[in-house]
C-alpha cells in the first residue's frame, strides 16, 4: 500500500457554528467509507497554518484517494490538497 497526505482547508460555508463541523467530518467518513473502500485512514490531525487538517491515508488504488479527496471537497465544502508521501526509511534505502 501507499500512503498519501490529504490536507484541507474549511471554506466559510463549511460550518456556521465550530459545533456543526463533527456532523460534517461524520457525514465525510461515512461517504468515503462507503465510496472508497480500499482507502485505509490512518490518522487525522488538526493543523494551524494554512490547511485545517490533515489526514493520513494508504491505498493501493491512486485514483480511490483522489475520489476521497473529492469527497472531502463537496460533501465538507473545504479545498484539498493531496501528495504521495514514502516512508523516510524506504526512500533513504533507495538511494
Amino acid at each position: 500500500m501507499s500512503t498519501y497526505i490529504i490536507f484541507s482547508k474549511f471554506s466559510p460555508d463549511t460550518f456556521k457554528n465550530p459545533g456543526d463541523l463533527k456532523n460534517t467530518a461524520e457525514r465525510v467518513s461515512n461517504e468515503i467509507k462507503k465510496q472508497c473502500p480500499g482507502v485505509k485512514w490512518k490518522e487525522s490531525y488538526a493543523i494551524m497554518g494554512r490547511f485545517d487538517v490533515v489526514d493520513i491515508v494508504e491505498a493501493d488504488n491512486p485514483a480511490m484517494v483522489e475520489k476521497a479527496a473529492m469527497i472531502i471537497r463537496g460533501y465538507g465544502a473545504c479545498t484539498t490538497e493531496t501528495m504521495h508521501a514514502t516512508p523516510w526509511k524506504r526512500f533513504l534505502e533507495s538511494l
